[in-house]
């Protein structure tokens, strides 16, 4: 049996990096492992697969950038032959990229049964590309695996068979899990005691340049009082690099390139409070019981905010200072951990697709 994953982008890879561990521990599955190439530079790829001890792809597409309609259809271009030629009896998607409704697309075309890891989430905002993503991926899937009860409402409420739909626990928790213990007490020099740490990528916050700008500026100005990590995503860098905003590197804000698992996930341990507008990182937060802000109107995960650490600011900087000035005066956000996010939601997935297969 060959089941035959397909992964884009970083946060593909914390997840296939635990479901392919899991798949390992059963005889008689062959597993075969496809990279788009999304994400193709050393930071945003290779260190993520050497950290995370995933295989070396067995075929990588080399799609890379360009808009998302060109982008998708790349992908299904190239990935037609290779599903032909190697045959898979399933394929796995992972999240909510562009890669993932490629993959599902031309496995529907070719009768290939699909797998939808993180299904189910939903904002219910279609401006997001990310969302129709979900929506359609799901839609042809044959196994959903959601990550909380929400997902698996979700889809039942669009009419998805039930018997489709498992409710497995998140497997990105598997793999922080599994390398907490190896995170680096001092991943930067000079860290201060106490930081917020920033990541920003996200079309609503980076492609406004007049919100950009007016968030950085806000930002630069907290770091005076709480200094502020960036590792700045390569797309985010080009938007801040075009309206000058640079040169607002201070000694209380502090721009990076992007970071490898590992030392980001110490970042994110020891930060007072974490601002962001990535899915993963409002989850991680919350098993971290990390204090989280999200810069977005809404949110897929809102079992983070239900029930996790994650607070929902929109796209307002006044409400971004009173949350600090909470979290600096000790106000801090009690969270739990969501039901089955305990490091064995890839077994879970594993033991379902050897049913199934």
């Amino acid at each position: 049996m060959r089941v035959l994953h397909v992964v884009a982008a970083r946060p593909n890879f914390m997840k296939v990096a635990a479901v392919f561990m899991a798949l390992k521990e059963y005889d008689g599955i062959e597993q075969v492992l496809v990279h788009t190439g999304q994400h193709y530079d050393f930071d945003m790829s290779e260190v993520f697969f050497r950290q995370l001890e995933i295989p070396a792809p067995d075929v990588n597409l080399g799609v890379g950038s360009d808009s998302h309609a060109r982008q998708t259809a790349e992908m299904m271009m190239r990935l037609e032959p290779v599903l032909v030629e190697r045959k898979p009896d399933l394929v796995l998607v992972y999240g909510d990229v562009n890669s993932t409704l490629a993959a599902a697309l031309v496995c529907s075309k070719l009768l290939i049964r699909v797998g939808h890891v993180e299904a189910g989430l939903r904002s219910f905002d279609r401006t997001m590309p990310e969302e129709i993503n979900r929506l359609l991926t799901d839609q042809v899937s044959d196994l959903l695996f959601t990550p909380s009860e929400d997902g698996s409402a979700n889809l039942v409420r669009e009419g998805v068979a039930q018997e489709k739909v498992h409710l497995v626990g998140n497997v990105m928790i598997d793999t922080l899990v599994r390398f907490l213990e190896r995170t680096l007490p001092e991943p930067l020099a000079n860290l201060p005691s106490r930081y917020a740490l920033l990541t920003l990528h996200r079309p609503s916050n980076v492609d406004d340049l007049t919100w950009l700008r007016e968030l950085v500026e806000t930002l630069e100005a907290i770091g005076r009082e709480l200094p502020i990590i960036f590792p700045i995503h390569p797309r985010t860098r080009q938007r801040l690099s075009s309206c000058g905003l640079l040169r607002l590197e201070s000694n209380g804000l502090r721009f990076l390139n992007p970071l490898p698992y590992l030392e980001f996930l110490s970042l994110q341990r020891g930060a007072s409070v974490v601002i962001t507008d990535s899915g993963g990182i409002q989850e991680e937060t919350t098993f971290l019981h990390v204090p989280c802000l999200t810069m977005r109107e809404n949110t897929e995960r809102p079992i983070t905010v239900t029930e996790g650490t994650n607070i929902l600011l929109g796209r307002s900087c006044q409400r971004l200072r009173q949350e600090l000035g909470k979290i600096l005066a000790g106000e801090v956000k009690a969270g739990s951990v969501p039901a089955l996010w305990d490091g064995h939601a890839a077994e879970r997935v594993a033991e379902i697709v050897r049913a199934f297969l």
